[in-house]
């Protein structure tokens, strides 16, 4: 019996190993081919007819797209008649046609002359030549962001998109200024509408701190439009209670100390853009808005990661909340935000120097579960890498949620070569509806919830018949370091509380006993 318990404990250590040895944290996918040497500004969009199928984007023009849930990679490079000149901006409509926004070059006529969106049917294999939106020589168009619209009863599907319109771009004429446009598609319509202005009071044109710019747009569960963005008064916010066709008076939310443009070291340009996001999920934050972005006010050392909520339409917001949990003055920077339309939770992705020194740099995932009140930040890339500022980053990476699937992208520097690389994170809560318990009719461990966990997270499992039922948790050596459960447990679904006490950060491993049956899962403690 002791040789035989031996054996099998032998077993689980190789296993556990074999395990960690086999797949890193989170799986990071390299998203370009190993040839393409340059891209930058990096997209990612989840089809929500067909959760496999992703569609990514990056400068100038390359696009790419999985039907795997991201395991695999396809790439290509967009082509129109209009033009293609970066800013890329992917998004789905609620029946899974995917749009790609950028900027134009067109062969002949002005530089930055229009928006254009091209169309695919397809899930990202083939694009159409796409409308141009926002022509108004010798006016350029610029940084622009494009949004569908998942609400209303039946689908409303419109599309939405907010840019910086500049009188000249780069000009330093103090009678040249930018400002803040905004168009629409209703689905019902081929056409995208004449563009409307947004922004009450403008900048200028240096396309710097002085300048407007940065307009993410968001909808709410209503249908409502909501954008924020950076100005020299600040991070700016108005809305639309008529689906795009007019825009209210400018709100002010938040200082941006430092701007929005500012240096971090080894980047070439940085900027704290505003992410706009509303929750329009059946969470309890359904309806809340919120604005995420960087700045320097606790010194250009120490760049950090915001959060603002406002839960009255954004006539008021409340206080903010640092979304980076690091206790050094070292940089975040980059960040990007997405909003689960099915669960609620909020993701932010931002590449962090927490645990490095010099410039070498990591990517880190800030999720909240409780409406953006408090963060736990996860690292998710496998490699350090050190950027240069000779080497241009663009202006931004990129993160898609849906349903507990999420999808960070961002762009690796290897000496002077740039890739693109998506972690694969698995956030799916384990709790099951009732009638899924009642069609089971075997054995199953369920992954931990929420998991990375700070501190408590809750195990789910299965008895088909009462059982004496064993739980415990190993370390990556295979020492059981915790046993949650050893008593008989009735047949049924039942859901624990695993309390780490004062267990070090890591990966960890739970396994059940029940009867013949025996299971693991992974699970990473983050402090």
């Amino acid at each position: 019996m002791l040789k035989s318990r031996i054996i099998s404990l032998f077993v689980i250590f190789l296993w556990l190993v074999a395990v960690n040895n086999t797949f890193a944290q989170y799986p990071n996918i390299r998203v370009n081919l190993a040839s393409s040497t340059d891209p930058e500004e990096v997209t990612i969009a989840i089809n929500p007819t067909n959760p496999q199928n992703l569609v990514a984007g990056a400068n100038i023009n390359y696009f790419y797209y999985s039907n795997d849930g991201g395991m695999n990679w396809n790439q290509g490079n967009l082509s129109s008649s209009l033009g293609v000149w970066g800013d890329p901006s992917v998004c789905f409509d609620v029946y899974g046609t995917a749009y790609f926004g950028h900027l134009s070059n067109p062969t002949s006529g002005s530089w930055l002359d229009r928006i254009v969106v091209q169309k695919s049917v397809n899930g990202g294999i083939s694009w159409d030549n796409g409308v141009g939106i926002g022509l108004n020589p010798p006016k350029d168009q610029d940084k622009e962001w494009i949004v569908s619209d998942h609400t209303g009863s039946p689908y409303r599907n419109n599309l939405y998109m907010s840019w910086t319109e500049f009188d000249s771009y780069g000009s330093t004429n103090p009678l040249d200024s930018s400002r803040i446009l905004f168009a629409r598609k209703v689905d019902s319509l081929p056409m995208w509408s004449p563009p409307v202005r947004v922004s009450d009071v403008g900048g200028d044109c240096i396309d710097s701190d002085n300048t407007v710019e940065g307009a993410v747009p968001a909808v709410g569960p209503e249908g409502q439009v909501y954008i924020s963005w950076s100005s020299p008064q600040g991070i700016l916010f108005d809305k639309s209670l008529d689906g795009g066709a007019t825009f209210g008076d400018d709100i002010f939310v938040v200082d941006q100390p430092g701007g929005w443009d500012f240096n971090v070291a080894g980047i070439y340009r940085t900027n704290g853009f505003p992410i706009t996001l509303c929750d329009i999920s059946s969470s309890p934050y359904n309806g809340t808005i919120y604005i995420v972005w960087s700045d320097q006010r606790n010194g250009t050392d120490n760049t950090d990661v915001f959060l603002i909520k406002s839960t009255d339409g954004g006539a008021s917001w409340g206080n903010m909340v640092r979304v980076n949990d690091d206790t050094t003055s070292r940089h975040q920077f980059f960040p990007w935000a997405a909003l689960d339309p099915v669960t609620g939770n909020i993701y932010v992705v931002f590449y962090d120097r927490r645990s490095t020194t010099g410039n070498a740099t990591n990517v880190y995932v800030a999720r909240s579960t409780d409406g953006g009140d408090t963060f736990e930040n996860f690292r998710v890339n496998e490699m350090t890498f050190t950027p240069s500022n000779y080497i241009f980053f663009g202006d931004y990476i990129n993160i898609a949620a849906r349903d507990g699937k999420v999808y960070p992208i961002w762009m690796r520097l290897d000496n002077t070569v740039l890739s693109v690389w998506i972690a694969i994170i698995d956030d799916t809560p384990f709790a099951i509806e009732e009638e899924e318990i009642n069609n089971i009719s075997r054995y199953k461990l369920y992954q931990n919830y929420p998991n990375p966990f700070n501190s408590q997270t809750k195990i789910g499992f299965y008895l088909p018949s009462s059982e004496f039922t064993t739980i415990r948790v190993y370390d990556l050596l295979g020492k059981v370091v915790r046993t949650i459960m050893s008593q008989k447990m009735p047949e049924g679904y039942h859901a624990i509380t695993f309390d780490s006490g004062s267990l070090p950060s890591g990966i960890y491993y739970y396994r059940i006993s029940a009867g013949l049956y025996t299971a693991v899962q992974k699970m990473i403690l983050i402090r």
